[in-house]
This record gives structure tokens, sequence and C-alpha cells, in this order.
């Protein structure tokens, strides 16, 4: 029954059935937050995490059937790590090793030229959860000295249950499309301490609201404008044909009304984690935060010049969550660069092994590089400081906007098109623009510094 109703469904709203199911199931997690609020609240800590592991399987069914096999063996095999290997560096690279391989074999078998919905996205964000928990339960073994302020917070004094891991694992608000949160929050969760009246359901009911609010809108605008700007279009011969500036732009707009497909996603995920507390971040300045669960910051997303912003913007949690356990532990490398290397390198496999996802994070690297020597110029140069806190800014601003937003565009040409015959098409037919620009201003630099920086400002760059 629910099949034919599915179809019909996904017909009338012009989207494919797996996209109209995963927005549903994120949907979901609003009634399943109020039922844990009004009914659950005050029970004991057993029965809400079998409500949300149940209620977490059953999102994990309707969307991928007997294929949710997957996940409970990657969730079964975590907590027998946890309890027979304890806490020792053999069971953390136990945990990394399996829950990544596991992945990435899985990224493997269901490979298609096109993305689709499939088991293997939400599992990228257990991988990450269940990886997370070995390196929070080894830390808990350390002295409170050896531990840095965040890894104080999420450090695990004793070992989860099994069905602490499920719940932990399978909880409704961050499943699907994340975001990522400790096993520690998650225990603060059940113990009602994330709450702005203590020993009561938090008054998160108008927060939640407002990220579902802009979530929604975001939805709109990506299902409103998604069909003019198919990533299909690229490869046609009519795409080829138009002017070079206009294969520019389409990129650049194309880029913006693709990434709405996330931000929507992930603010309303986010309203689900708030309604039901975990989104709880304490009190700043007299007021309750609600952004512990935020993956998204909209408005500096949107307003923001700098390639940089928009990575701050973008998917925070997985960046913090990849900041904390792959570039500081990484700190025995020494080298900043190389660090940032090797974690740009686990994000891509990460995400997957197209092609595509390797140019793209290369990309990136490269564009947050040659930013900061720039960035590091103006800020040294008298001339172009005063150039850039002039009168003359909003034209800047509004010229610096469209170079932000085209070449924001551009790495995500192979990260959304996947494999290299598609993407070379692309970029051969905007004559590697991207590539010739950051090129250019990457060996300008040195010879700007020379012209427009002091002597006496001339000591090697700091690093931001």
């Amino acid at each position: 029954m629910a099949a034919p109703l599915m179809e019909k469904l996904s017909e009338s709203l012009g989207s494919p059935e797996p996209a109209v199911r995963l927005i549903l199931s994120i949907l979901i997690g609003y009634p399943f937050a109020l039922i844990y609020r009004r009914f659950l609240f005050y029970q004991p800590a057993t029965v809400i995490h079998l409500f949300h592991a149940v209620s977490g399987l059953a999102l994990a069914a309707f969307n991928f059937g007997a294929q949710i096999y997957h996940s409970a063996v990657c969730v079964l095999v975590q907590f027998l790590m946890l309890r027979l290997m304890g806490r020792t560096v053999t069971a953390v690279l136990s945990s990394f090793t399996f829950q990544m391989v596991y992945l990435l074999a899985g990224y493997y078998y269901t490979a298609t030229e096109e993305y689709d919905i499939k088991w293997t996205m939400p599992h990228c964000v257990l991988t990450l959860k269940l990886i997370g928990l070995s390196f929070d339960y080894f830390d808990g073994g350390k002295e409170p000295s050896q531990l840095s302020a965040e890894q104080k917070t999420s450090a695990l004094s004793s070992v989860p249950s099994l069905l602490e891991v499920c719940g932990f694992s399978y909880f409704y608000g961050g499943f699907l499309v994340g975001p990522q949160f400790t096993m520690r929050s998650y225990q603060r969760l059940v113990a009602r301490e994330l709450t702005d009246s203590p020993g009561k359901p938090p008054n998160s009911v108008i927060p939640a609201m407002k990220r579902f609010g802009l979530g929604f809108v975001c939805l709109l605008l990506y299902t409103i404008f998604t069909p003019y700007f198919p990533d299909s279009y690229f490869l046609t011969d009519e795409y080829e044909a138009q002017p070079f500036w206009y294969r520019c732009v389409f990129i650049l707009l194309w880029a913006k009304i693709i990434l709405y497909k996330y931000v929507s996603c992930w603010v309303i995920a986010e309203g689900v984690c708030v309604l039901s507390g975990l989104g709880y971040n304490g009190i700043v300045d007299g007021k309750h935060q609600w952004d512990a669960c935020a993956n998204m910051k909209v408005w500096m997303f949107e307003t923001t010049p700098l390639f940089g912003g928009t990575i701050s913007s973008f998917n925070i949690n997985t960046n913090a969550w990849v900041a904390r356990h792959v570039f500081k532990r990484l700190k025995f490398l020494g080298n900043k660069t190389l660090s940032h290397v090797t974690t740009l390198f686990f994000l891509t496999i990460w995400h997957g092994l197209h092609s595509g996802y390797f140019l793209c994070f290369s990309m990136e690297f490269i564009i947050v590089t040659v930013e900061r020597q720039a960035l590091g110029l103006v800020r040294d140069s008298p001339l172009l400081s005063k150039v850039a806190n002039s009168p003359l800014y909003p034209l800047i601003y509004v010229v610096q906007q469209f170079i932000h937003w085209l070449f924001m565009g551009y790495p995500l040409v192979p990260f959304c098109l996947f494999s290299y015959d598609k993407w070379l098409k692309v970029y051969s037919s905007v004559y590697f623009c991207g590539h010739l620009f950051f090129l250019a201003v990457f060996l300008s630099v040195p010879y700007l510094r020379k012209a427009l920086v002091p002597k006496r400002e001339r000591s090697p760059q700091k690093q931001d």
C-alpha cells in the first residue's frame, strides 16, 4: 500500500521517490520529537534509548528496506570493539579502519554515474559517529591534564551499553543527514540536562519552528529553481554553444541553487534536534542558545564574500568533527600544511571514490591557500587597506562576491558530475578559468608584496 502511495506522491511533486522519502523522513522527526517531549521525557533512560533506536530504524527501513543491516552490522561491531578492546590505540585504529573500509566498499559496490539516495548516504554520517565514539572512549582513559577543553566535554568515563549505542546511532534527528554530535551530548539529552528549564522539557518550540521555516524556504527555492539549472545541461551542445560569459554565469547560478539542497535538509534536521533539546547550547550574554546542532550559518553563507567564510558556514558539525578527530590529532606531523592536506584527503574519500571529489577538494585547498595570501597582502599593504576601507568598498564587495560565487561553483562542478569525462568537458568549455585565475593570483602575490608592502612589513606571512 505504501509503495503505490509514494509513487503517486513523487509523480505529483515531480521528484524522484527516494528524494521524497528522504524529506518526509526528516520531517517525521518533528512528531517524533514531540512524542519524546510529551510522553517520554520523564521515562527511564532504557525507554528513551529504545524509542530513539526503534524510530530511527523505522526511518531507515522506510528509505532503504532490508539494507538497514549495513548500519546494524557496523553499530554492533563498534560496540564489541569498545567492550573487548577497551581504551587502546588498537581499538581506535581498528574502529577507524573497519568503519572506513566498510563505507568505501559500500561506495564501490553501489557506485553509479548519478547522485543516488541509497544506504551509503546516511552510512557516511554514521561512520563518523562511530569512529568519534571510539576516540571519545579512548580519551576517557586519559588524565584530564592531557585533554583539550573540547575533548574533556566529549570524553566517555565508561563504555556505553548496546542499547545506548543504538539510540545514539539511530537518533531520528541526525541519522539520515546529520548533524554530528557526541555520545556525551546524547547522554545529557537522555539525562534531561539539555534544557533551559531544569527538570522540564525545553522551551524550544519557537526556535525549532524558526529553523524549520528557514529550511522550508530554502527547500522551496531549490524546488522552484532547480529545473532551470539541471546538472545535465552542462553536457549539452546548447551549453557549449553559449558565449563564455554565459557559461560562467550559469555555473555561478547553478551552484547557488544546488547548494540549497544541502542547506534545506540540514536546517530542517537541525530544527528536529532543537525541538528535542539536543540543540541546547547553554547561555551566552544572558540568552539561551539553541545552536549546538547548527550545521549551517545561513546569513553568513549568503553574505560572506570570502571562500573561507563559506566553508566556515557550511556543514559546520562535520567540519568540526574532522578538525577535532583528524586535523588536531595530526599535530605530531609538525606541519600544518601536511595536516591540512591529509585532512582534506580524508574528507575526499569519506565523500566517495569518484575523481570529481578528489578534484573538488584539491581545488578547495588551492583556493583557500591563495585567499589567505591575498588577505595577507591587503592587510600588510597600506594602499590596499586604505582602498578596502574606503567608500569604494560596496563596489569592491559586489565584484568580490561575483568572483567568490563563480569560483565557489567552479569546484562544485566535478563534485556533482563525479566522473572524469563529464567534469573535463565542462572545464574545457570554460577554458579551465578557475585553475588559471588562482594560478595567476598565486604567482602574482609575491611581486605585489614587493611593490605594495613597505620593507619593514615584509616579514614571513602570519599564519591565519
